[in-house]
């Protein structure tokens, strides 16, 4: 398998793909558009870091390519929706520079409460002006931190050490939990109207995006300092040179903007009283071989064990978690694949409840499985674990999930109903053990089927002779039943039988069995046998 690295890399990373069994490095640094699009033509992972844009056409270019290495935590530089749409995972490596971005935003935070940088630059004038930079003691101090993710927190065990007071505003987290980080949890509003320091610690994103505008700007409270090492963009930059120019903003620390580099005659860069550094929160040798360790694991590990870590376009699976997940995943494939032959026409909403055991689990992987099994018959080899969500979404197919904890019938169940065209059929299926999960319900009938095989769904008359007929016809074919289950509502009703035969079945007998008598709806259906399936072992 072909990685190619398009920016520079620690020699430490490439170290690991050089040595990985199975791995051909391609180690291309500072390639041109042009170039990077010939180069991708062929490889199944490419690793980049903030220099390289990938974009549609970078995508549409790679057809072999499964997985993105973004060396750094921003991916602001990849089509996250392009990768998505051709089935490409999306990894990032959030942890390999958390300590050095968190001590970049303390050493901001000092150089702005000391005005270190412009102390240094008017020294070197030949200027010696004590007086014309005073500073105030962080110590007692109140510290808004909007953000306590993994470098948030970082920053308020850092800013605690200083002896700060520490407000966080987190929605994600619980008021014990910020208690427990050692801050107190206030809504934005309180945050901008009490902090003296205020640093962002948030994705970019659409909610995200001019996050600190004018209005928030004008609720801070006056002389308010900020600082932003996360994102380019968090800040509407308009507005801050507007809260600089009245007064409002006593000075701000940012390593980031909207559009990097920022021209040299840009506004905030004309402030004294701004620092800026070009982006450098995790320039450091030590994160530096960091990252590139991580992201050479990872790339790997999806490569070589189908592991996903730190994806941004897909749920992240651990390898307990894969082993302990293994057969949910075999399950929902297979009931999708299924229900993609049993329910024909077009689907408009698909409903997946998860009950007991498995309802404990991140059920977004669970579900993107069940739909590359029931689109791919239709979409194509196109749908993978990564875009059958998307898809899904593109051809007007509505998803819910439900989870269930509590259960009368089964320990580990899922049950899936879909509606179309041609009504609503539902599908269930249980987990008795680490390779033991069956059907157990069709459009509420119950059942007991190993999900594999050459299966022949019939919905008929509940009356003497039918399932006869129907043992006839596939008698003088020459087919063998494998196993017969036959379940209804009440007597002489109508009834589902499940057939397995030992092999498929020619239109003819289908013509056959569909027209012989108290026969209301005969639907073939073919899954993959059981070890050819364990044996690939990847979903």
């Amino acid at each position: 398998m072909k990685v190619l690295v398009a920016d520079r890399l620690s020699q430490a990373g490439l170290d690991i793909f050089g040595t990985a069994e199975g791995i051909l490095l391609d180690y291309r640094p500072e390639l041109s558009e042009q170039e990077l699009l010939e180069a991708v033509v062929d490889v199944d992972a490419l690793v980049v870091r903030s220099g390289t844009r990938l974009t549609a056409e970078v995508f549409e270019q790679a057809e072999r390519l499964r997985v993105v290495g973004r060396a750094g935590v921003g991916a602001d530089n990849v089509d996250l929706e392009a990768a998505s749409r051709r089935g490409v995972v999306v990894m990032n490596t959030p942890f390999g520079s958390a300590i050095t971005s968190a001590e970049h935003t303390l050493g901001m935070l000092m150089a702005l409460a000391r005005h270190i940088p412009q102390a240094c630059a008017a020294l070197r004038r030949g200027e010696w002006q004590k007086d014309n930079y005073l500073g105030i003691e962080l110590s007692g101090k109140t510290f808004g931190v909007v953000g306590a993710g993994k470098i948030g927190r970082l920053v308020i065990e850092r800013a605690l050490a200083l002896k700060m007071q520490v407000l966080v505003c987190d929605p994600y987290l619980t008021a014990e939990a910020i208690q427990q980080l050692g801050g107190e949890q206030v809504e934005l509003p309180e945050l901008l109207q009490r902090a003296d320091f205020i640093s962002l610690h948030i994705p970019l994103n659409q909610e995200t995006r001019g996050f600190l505008n004018a209005e928030r700007l004008e609720q801070i409270k006056p002389g308010c300092r900020i600082i932003n090492c996360a994102q380019g963009g968090l800040i509407d930059e308009e507005a801050l040179v507007a809260a600089l120019q009245s007064g409002q903003v006593a000075g701000a620390a940012l390593d980031v903007f909207a559009k990097e580099p920022p021209a040299a005659d840009h506004p905030l860069l004309q402030f004294e009283q701004v620092i800026a550094t070009p982006h450098l929160r995790a320039a450091s040798a030590d994160a530096q071989t960091n990252i590139a360790v991580q992201i050479a694991r990872q790339i790997l590990d999806f490569l070589q064990r189908d592991l996903i870590t730190n994806a941004l376009n897909v749920p992240s699976v651990n390898a307990d978690l894969l082993k302990k997940l293994r057969p949910c995943f075999e399950l929902v494939e297979r009931m999708g694949l299924f229900m993609a032959q049993y329910r024909r026409g077009r689907f408009r909403q698909v409903s997946i409840e998860y009950t007991g055991t498995v309802a404990e689990h991140p059920l977004e992987l669970l579900s993107a499985v069940f739909l590359k099994g029931l689109l791919r018959p239709v979409l194509g080899e196109q749908v993978n674990d990564v875009n059958a969500l998307q898809l899904a979404r593109e051809n007007g197919i509505r998803v819910s999930e439900t989870r269930v904890y509590t259960t009368d019938e089964f320990a580990s169940s899922i049950q899936v109903k879909i509606d179309g065209d041609q009504g609503s059929h539902s599908l269930g299926g249980a987990l008795f053990g680490p390779h033991d999960y069956r059907l157990v319900r069709i459009d509420d009938y119950l059942v007991e089927a190993i999900p594999e095989g050459n299966l022949l769904v019939l919905h008929n008359e509940d009356r003497p002779g039918v399932i006869a007929r129907v043992s006839g016809v596939l008698a003088a074919a020459g087919v063998n039943i494998a196993m017969l289950n036959l379940s209804r509502r009440r007597v002489e009703g109508t009834a589902v039988s499940l057939i397995g035969v030992d092999s498929s079945l020619s239109l003819e007998v289908l013509q056959q069995i569909t027209a012989a008598d108290g026969v209301l709806f005969a639907c073939p259906v073919t899954l993959p046998p059981l070890n050819d399936w364990n044996d690939d072992g990847k979903q």
